[in-house]
């Protein structure tokens, strides 16, 4: 099973000298870049769960509803808030939807796991900083889902054969030929593989002059989405089932 997930977060890097940008523009390009993934989505007929980051949930109401309209699952990525934040978040988005809110991601700041079961949700997906060298550590970690006060602890997928981690920057920087032989390589031994992106690399970096690293410049904003669209063309030409986090686990 291919669980494909999205991180919905507005670009933090700077600009560069000359140009500026306003909240308001930064979170006009998170809208732009998650609808040109919705899209690619719909084209492909793939069903993706999309974390949220907190403090973003009120400010892109039209934006979660049109995401769960087209059958996607809403989740929550929490970048620094705090338990009472998520607590007021997950009531507001679940009275808009009508649905409940069972996922939460988590990277540098985490909640207890004891207080995220509180407000009941059912699992957790925690991902690593991915930066230049960490891909080419030799990872060693479990990949099966535990439960643990609870929850379902999701962890990060890892190639068994290369050690590649499935995270956003490897996704980025491997041809897409070696990508699609590491996700068959890696269901030939593991009951999934968790691919996460983020919307801010589907931006167009010649457009908006963002500060970033070199490294993370490459193949960015309408390579992104070609990228996407041949993972996902790969993906239904082998009939290889994709799923929703909640439906997967649950």
């Amino acid at each position: 099973m291919v669980l494909l997930t999205f991180n919905i977060a507005n670009i933090e890097a700077e600009v560069k000298n000359g140009f500026r940008m306003t909240d308001d523009e930064r979170l006009k390009i998170t809208e732009n870049n998650t609808r040109a993934i919705l899209r690619i989505l719909d084209i492909h007929d793939v069903k993706a769960s999309f974390f949220v980051e907190v403090s973003l949930t009120e400010k892109l109401q039209n934006l979660i509803k049109a995401i769960s309209s087209q059958g996607h699952e809403i989740a929550f990525y929490n970048k620094g808030s705090n338990l009472a934040e998520i607590e007021n978040a997950k009531k507001n988005i679940q009275d808009l939807l009508e649905k409940q809110i069972r996922g939460i991601r988590q990277k540098d700041v985490k909640i207890p796991q004891e207080d995220l079961k509180m407000l009941e949700f059912n699992y957790v997906s925690n991902i690593d900083n991915a930066n230049i060298l960490f891909p080419f550590k030799r990872l060693k970690r479990d990949t099966e889902i535990t439960e643990e006060d609870g929850l379902s602890i999701v962890p990060e997928s890892i190639s068994p054969y290369s050690q590649l981690p499935y995270n956003d920057f490897v996704f980025q920087i491997l041809p897409m030929k070696y990508y699609q032989n590491m996700v068959l390589e890696t269901l030939q031994n593991e009951e999934f593989v968790l691919i996460y992106l983020n919307a801010w690399q589907f931006t167009d970096f010649k457009k908006y002059r963002f500060d970033i690293p070199f490294y993370r410049s490459l193949f960015l904003g309408k390579k992104m989405e070609d990228k996407l669209g041949a993972l996902l063309s790969f993906l239904n030409e082998r009939e290889m089932a994709a799923s929703r986090m909640k439906d997967y686990i649950f």
